[in-house]
């Protein structure tokens, strides 16, 4: 049997009109709607000012925003598709300054040779190579040779002779710089990161270091709970 009266359609968000900024809502966006078709300004100035004050109550965290009320008064008019005529306070923003794109970053396009040392150590060898103080050229390099040491093991997690790190920044600075001869560089060793169960197995000892007093001696509550529940038996002994 046929229903005499069909129920109305339902209003599902899917028909109603795209939220243009959802973080208000749409009574917001109703009552901007609103206020852009009341027919004297005043009035107008006047509800914007109430939805202004509800929008600020609605996102506390824009307070700490520099211009909080310029924010607030730009988010007006775009909600508004720009079309609110109101008396603002501040200068109408236009479409193009508000979604004016940002000019694409350079990205350097340069080659590294050797990736595991990174481009760091090739500014250094070339800053080395322009020393001319034989001294102090020689410091340097010994230290670039370091770092270098230090770099392959923190990539590689595994051990390298010096004679690969000579090679290498022999043929990185274009036979250019080079190590003395029997000069040992220092020994690095690759130490990984601690995992959650190396700081939850510290924690646990620390408790029970808490928990025992330290070194092993009950702590000064737990000596003063035994004395005092020995007080009480010996108060509750009968003497005959």
């Amino acid at each position: 049997m046929a229903l005499q009266n069909p129920p109305a359609s339902f209003d599902y968000n899917s028909t109603r009109n795209k939220l243009i900024l959802s973080e208000y809502g749409r009574n917001v966006q109703n009552m901007v709607k609103y206020i852009c078709n009341l027919p004297s300004k005043e009035e107008r100035n006047r509800y914007a000012q109430v939805v202004i004050d509800l929008m600020g109550f609605l996102n506390p965290h824009l307070r700490d925003v520099a211009d909080f009320k310029h924010k607030l008064w730009d988010h007006l008019h775009i909600i508004s598709d720009y079309k609110i005529d109101v008396d603002s306070p501040y200068p109408k923003p236009s479409p193009e300054s508000i979604h004016l794109k940002p000019e694409p970053l350079n990205y350097p396009n340069q080659r590294i040779r050797y990736k595991h040392y990174g481009k760091t150590i090739e500014l250094m060898i070339e800053k080395a190579k322009a020393i001319e103080e034989p001294e102090r050229k020689r410091h340097m390099v010994q230290a670039i040779a370091n770092f270098m040491k230090m770099a392959y093991v923190q990539w590689n997690k595994d051990s390298v002779s010096d004679e690969s790190i000579i090679s290498d920044l022999y043929a990185m600075s274009r036979g250019e710089l080079k190590l003395d001869e029997n000069i040992n560089l220092n020994k690095v060793e690759y130490r990984a990161a601690p995992t959650n169960n190396q700081n939850n197995r510290g924690r646990n000892n620390n408790n029970n270091q808490n928990n025992r007093g330290g070194g092993g001696r009950p702590s000064n509550n737990n000596q003063r709970n035994n004395q005092n529940n020995r007080g009480r038996n010996n108060g509750g002994q009968r003497k005959f």
